[in-house]
C-alpha cells in the first residue's frame, strides 16, 4: 500500500501534461494555466487510494482520478465567477485575467473534458461509476446554490450548514473512493462504508478549515486569520455561537456583522471563547473523524490495507494551515 504522499507524486507526474487542444487559443490556454496553478489534489489520489485499498490499481482508475481532477477544477472556475474572487493560490483567476465569457466556456469544456476522460474506462464498470459521478456532479452544484443562498439569508441552521458542506464537499470526497474502490473490485457492502468514511472525513475536514480562519496559528495558516468574519460568512463556528449566546452576546454579534470596525474580528473571537465555541468545534471535529474511522474499520480487508487512509484521516483534520 502507497501513501498519500507516493500516490500525490505520481498523479502528479501523469497529470501534468498538456489535457486541451492548441487551438482557438483563446480558449484552451486559459484551461491550460490555470492547471498549471497545481493544488492539493486530494480527490484524485483518494480515488487511487480507494483502489488499492483492495487490489493494485487498475489502470482505468488513472482516467478515472484525471476525470475527478477535471471535474473539480471546472467547479473552481465557475465558483470563482460567482464569488467574483480576483486571486486563486496568489495568481489572477481565469476570470479575471481572461473575462467572465471566456471563463464560462473554460469552465465548460474543463467538464466535458472531465467526460472524455471518463470514457475510456472499461465497459464492465463505466455505467456504475458514470451514475455516481452524475450524481455526485449534481449533488455539489446543489451545494453551492445553498452556500449562496445562505450568503444572504438572515440566519442559518446547524442542520442546514451541515446538509450544505455534505453537498458541497463531502460527497466529493466520498464519492472519488467509492469509484476508486469499484474499480478494485470491492463488494457493495465495503464501497458503501468507504464512502460513509469519506463523507464524514468531508465534514471533519470542513469543521477543521472553519476553526483554522478564527483559532490558527497566523504564520502556519499563511493568511489573515478572521477572513470568514470579515466576510460575515456563516461556518459552523458562528452558527453554533449564535445558537449558545446570551441574549447581550446576540445583539454584539448582530452589530459586529453589519459594520467593519477595526476592531471587529478580535471582538466576534472573544464572544466565540466566551461561548467555548472553540472547544465545541475541536470536539464536533473529533466526533467526525472518530465516526469516518469506525467505518474504515468495518471494511473486510486486511487492517494494514487501511493504513494510509488512515494516516490521511489524521493529517486532514489535525492540519495547522
Amino acid at each position: 500500500m502507497q501513501s498519500f504522499e507516493l500516490l500525490s507524486q505520481k498523479f502528479a507526474l501523469h497529470f501534468d501534461q498538456r489535457h486541451f487542444p492548441y487551438e482557438p487559443a483563446s480558449l484552451y490556454e486559459p484551461n491550460e494555466y490555470f492547471l498549471k496553478m497545481g493544488g492539493k489534489r486530494i480527490r484524485p489520489v483518494l480515488c487511487l487510494m480507494g483502489n488499492e485499498l483492495f487490489d493494485e490499481i487498475n489502470p482505468d482508475a488513472w482516467h478515472l482520478a484525471t476525470a475527478i481532477e477535471l471535474f473539480h477544477n471546472f467547479t473552481l472556475i465557475h465558483d470563482d465567477i460567482m464569488d467574483e474572487a480576483p486571486l486563486r493560490r496568489g495568481v489572477e483567476t481565469i476570470h479575471a485575467k481572461f473575462g467572465d465569457s471566456t471563463a464560462l466556456l473554460a469552465g465548460d469544456v474543463m467538464l466535458v473534458t472531465a467526460y472524455e476522460y471518463l470514457n475510456k474506462i472499461s465497459p464492465a464498470c463505466l455505467q456504475t461509476i458514470l451514475r455516481l459521478f452524475n450524481t455526485t456532479a449534481k449533488e455539489v452544484c446543489e451545494g453551492q446554490q445553498y452556500d449562496m443562498d445562505f450568503s444572504k439569508a438572515e440566519t442559518v441552521g446547524l442542520k442546514d450548514y451541515f446538509n450544505m458542506i455534505k453537498l458541497k464537499t463531502s460527497v466529493a470526497l466520498a464519492a472519488s473512493l467509492k469509484t476508486g474502490a469499484i474499480l478494485g473490485g470491492a463488494g457493495e457492502r465495503n464501497q458503501n462504508l468507504l464512502y460513509e468514511f469519506g463523507k464524514k472525513l468531508g465534514i471533519s475536514f470542513q469543521v477543521q478549515d472553519d476553526y483554522l480562519d478564527a483559532f490558527g496559528d497566523p504564520e502556519k495558516f499563511g493568511k489573515q486569520l478572521g477572513g470568514d468574519i470579515l466576510s460575515n460568512k456563516k461556518t459552523f463556528l458562528l452558527i453554533h455561537a449564535i445558537e449558545v449566546a446570551t441574549d447581550k452576546q446576540k445583539k454584539e454579534l448582530q452589530q459586529l456583522m453589519n459594520n467593519n470596525a477595526a476592531d471587529k474580528v478580535e471582538k466576534v473571537l472573544q464572544i466565540f471563547q466566551d461561548c467555548k465555541v472553540d472547544e465545541w468545534a475541536l470536539q464536533l471535529k473529533n466526533k467526525y473523524l472518530d465516526e469516518a474511522l469506525v467505518h474504515l474499520e468495518d471494511i473486510a480487508v486486511l487492517s494494514k490495507r487501511k493504513t494510509p487512509l488512515q494516516e490521511l484521516a489524521h493529517y486532514l483534520v489535525q492540519r495547522e494551515y
